[in-house]
């Protein structure tokens, strides 16, 4: 049985008072103490040879430790950690193996423990995250079939000026097509970076985005002039569900990398914050490995896309058994004698009517409906987004 839980140290001082008074036998200091002869045999020895701090207990940890990891071993770790401070144990692993063949590394979990010791690991609070909303969008089975777009908000640089990084990823294999540093979040300039993308990678599948501006509007359709290039090019925009950022969860989830690697703090202009963007794209692509493609680079799973960036964006042409009518410069079609607004977004466009139900007509741009008219009223109405269903209101049929 163990010392009396009152005092251990008390009680080792008493029996051993005990033990030299020599009134006791050491069964009878066994009995007195409740504890087994081969315990007072052992801490009388200790007093006799060590006095007092005999008495103290021992470290129980083995004096060698034939399975600690090599002193050189370590320093590698805490090399390939001090040259990607962003980086985990499992992608520290990868990289090591990846630069140093044939080499044997410990397990993420002891690579873990020996940059804890070093000071190289914070501690992050767990965040309780809502469950993901799924909806039908396009799916994630090659390069190219969807890239997503944002923006990684605002903020100011050393010479108070505003940047607004505008980012693009292929959601396959995670590569950042895309870094630039603008300073207006409109159309104008963020057309440009798209074309840059689209001439250097080709053409993607569909686009993903949140519905800010330029991506999408509250207008018909939530069409934008931005949009309505993207279909005439043949991309399909994707919206995510208003509120719900993680259903573009691979792209937010590098913008937070970003973010901690290039804007805290922030640089002294544009220009230096610009080559911070492309230095954190280099390391991105090229050197950090990413545990969902099994510690592989983004840039050994992403190859550019077969369509080409067309010299001439092609025009919407419809067949079948529809009407069609040009949009005029301020949004507006002429049907029946009347005018009916649509949008801005599609000045100049061609649009199609396809009679549905008696008075009712479903109003499509190319292959994308976006509103029901009532000849009657001469009204339209917006496509509807239908519950735990399709990605709408631009959701091709």
């Amino acid at each position: 049985m163990p010392w009396k839980e009152t005092c251990a140290m008390n009680q080792k001082v008493k029996m051993i008072g005990d033990y030299l008074s020599k009134d006791y036998t050491i069964s009878q200091l066994s009995e007195m103490y409740e504890v087994s002869r081969k315990t007072i045999y052992k801490w009388t020895g200790r007093y006799r040879t060590e006095g007092p701090a005999g008495l103290e207990e021992k470290s129980k940890a083995p004096r060698s430790h034939p399975t600690a990891t090599p002193l050189r071993v370590a320093r590698e770790i805490v090399a390939a950690k001090l040259s990607h401070e962003r980086w985990g144990p499992k992608k520290v692993l990868a990289w090591l193996d990846a630069h140093h063949q044939g080499e044997r590394w410990p397990a993420p979990s002891t690579i873990g423990d020996i940059l804890k010791r070093e000071g190289l690991v914070r501690c992050r609070k767990r965040k309780r995250r809502t469950p993901p909303y799924t909806q039908p969008f396009q799916e994630v089975i090659r390069p190219n079939a969807v890239w997503s777009a944002d923006f990684k908000g605002q903020f100011r640089t050393g010479d108070g000026k505003l940047c607004y990084p505008l980012t693009i990823s292929d959601n396959y294999g995670r590569y950042l097509l895309l870094c630039g540093g603008l300073s207006h979040p409109t159309h104008e300039e963020v057309k440009p970076s798209f074309e840059e993308a689209f001439k250097e990678y080709g053409l993607p599948e569909a686009i993903r985005t949140d519905n800010g501006a330029p991506f999408a509007s509250v207008g018909l359709g939530g069409l934008t002039k931005l949009s309505v290039w993207f279909i005439k090019l043949g991309i399909r925009p994707e919206r995510i569900e208003p509120g719900h950022p993680e259903q573009n969860g691979r792209h937010e989830r590098m913008h937070r990398s970003l973010k901690e690697a290039t804007a805290n703090p922030p640089k002294r202009d544009i220009k230096e914050q610009q080559r911070a963007f492309d230095e954190f794209a280099q390391e991105y692509n090229d050197e950090r490995p990413h545990e969902a493609l099994g510690q592989k680079t983004p840039a050994s799973c992403y190859r550019p896309s077969l369509r080409p960036h067309p010299v001439k964006v092609p025009k919407v042409e419809y067949h079948g058994d529809v009407i069609v009518r040009q949009v005029r410069h301020n949004g507006e079609i002429k049907w029946r004698g009347e005018l009916i607004y649509l949008s801005q977004a599609l000045a100049g466009e061609p649009v199609a009517l396809k009679q549905t139900d008696g008075h009712l007509w479903e109003v499509r741009f190319s292959s994308y409906p976006i509103g029901t008219l009532n000849e009657l009223t001469s009204k339209i109405t917006p496509i509807l987004r239908r519950k735990g269903g399709e990605v709408l209101p631009m959701c091709p049929v």
